[in-house]
Formats: C-alpha cells, structure tokens, sequence
C-alpha cells in the first residue's frame, strides 16, 4: 500500500483546465489498477492532493437540481462568472477568490476501501483546522462539508464537498470559505439548502483577510496525520 501522496499548488486556474487535470491523474491510477488485475502484476498506484483557487465559477453536481442557480447565462456573463454540470456528487456550489479548494485523488485501497469514511474524514480536517482559530466546526446529519452552529436559528456552512470515486479512486473534494465573497452565494442556493446561510473564517473572526498560506498547512498537517501519509511536495 502506497501512501505517500503527492502534492501540488496549482495557485489560480481556470476551473475546466483544472477538472482535465484532475481527470488526467484519476485516469492514470485507474489504469494502473487494471492493468494490475488484467496482468496480476502489482504495480503501486499513486495518489494525488491539489490545491487550487478558481476563478469566479457555480457547479451543479450530477444529480443536483439546474433551478438552484439563480442566474440567467447573461447574468452569469455580467458578474464574470462560468458554469459547469459536473460528475461529482452534491447540488450547486460555488468557487471563487479567497476559497481554498482541495482536490484529492487518492486510491483508497492505498488507505481504507470506505467512502463514508473517506468523507468524514475529510470534514475532519477541516475541523481540526477550525479548531486552530477557535472556531467550532461540526457535522449536519445528512449534509455533507462542515458547519457552523448547527441547531440554532443561526446554521451557516463554512465548507462544502462533493467527491467522486471510482474503483476506489477519488476526484474532486472540498472548498473552504476563509477570505471568500459571500455575495457570489446569493446567486445559489446552496448545495440545494434552502434557508441556510453561508460564511467564511475571516467573517467569523471579524478580520479583513486572514492568511490562506497559513490555512493551508494545518490544513496538510491534519490531513496527512488523519489519512497516516506522507506528503511529497511537486512545484
């Protein structure tokens, strides 16, 4: 079982050239696993952990519902936005400037074959890392990503995901609002939520910008102690 994973910051890019990139790294580890089971060999498959900031871009996931996007093509044009009907799991969410994005792509048979354990552990990174700024981040029955003030009149989601997984092997992942436009929400409803809010971490500290480098290697701290990895870090 190979996991090591390796690591790379994409920095801003384009949604659609990082979902082919994305594709490219699930397809070669999926390659891998046939070819291991069609020739009995057993090559290692890799795994991947990407970060990324997207441009202003709504995605609407395989099953999720084309009304919750409020916003007519023009409209979209107007506000600089794109929009993509996607193969992952969820409804309507939204990326932009000051979210941090992760995507791994991981062979879980490297790690565990369970995808619900997979995606509380990933809510699990990110409320260990909220828990470094004494923020209480928490889980909503039936509602994937993480929560802020779940039972109270005053639920909001400060993270959302939506993976993908196929022979165990895993796209797409999670945003995390720190620095994040709030106002691009309005145009949504939110993974399909009505009536819950939305909120970023500098929102929730009271503070103009909070630094996303910093947010970044908690987040890789916890994520490798969490999934027992080691992380090899590609330019």
């Amino acid at each position: 079982m190979n996991k090591k994973i390796v690591f790379q910051d994409l920095g801003k890019k384009d949604y659609k050239v990082t979902w082919d990139y994305q594709e490219s790294l699930f397809q070669k580890i999926v390659d891998t696993k046939i070819q291991n089971r069609k020739q009995e060999t057993q090559i290692p498959t890799s795994n991947y952990f990407l970060f990324v900031e997207h441009p202003h871009v709504y995605t609407l996931g395989k099953s999720g519902d084309f009304s919750n996007l409020l916003l007519s093509e023009k409209q979209l044009e107007q506000k600089g936005a794109t929009f993509y009907k996607i193969n992952r799991g969820g409804d309507i969410t939204y990326h932009g400037p000051g979210q941090i994005v992760g995507y791994p792509i991981l062979d879980l048979e490297n790690f565990f074959p369970d995808i619900h354990k997979y995606l509380r552990l990933l809510e699990e990174v990110i409320i260990l890392t909220l828990a470094e700024y004494n923020i209480i981040g928490v889980r909503s029955e039936g509602e994937t990503g993480v929560w802020l003030g779940v039972g109270t009149p005053f639920a909001r989601k400060i993270c959302a995901m939506g993976v993908r997984a196929s022979r165990w092997v895993t796209m797409h992942g999670f945003a995390l609002n720190v620095n994040a436009d709030l106002g691009y929400f309005d145009n949504i409803i939110p993974c399909g939520i009505k009536g819950k809010a939305v909120t970023s971490l500098n929102v929730e500290l009271g503070v103009e910008k909070i630094n996303e480098h910093e947010v970044k290697e908690k987040i890789l701290k916890h994520f490798s102690n969490l999934f027992e990895s080691t992380f090899i870090y590609k330019e």
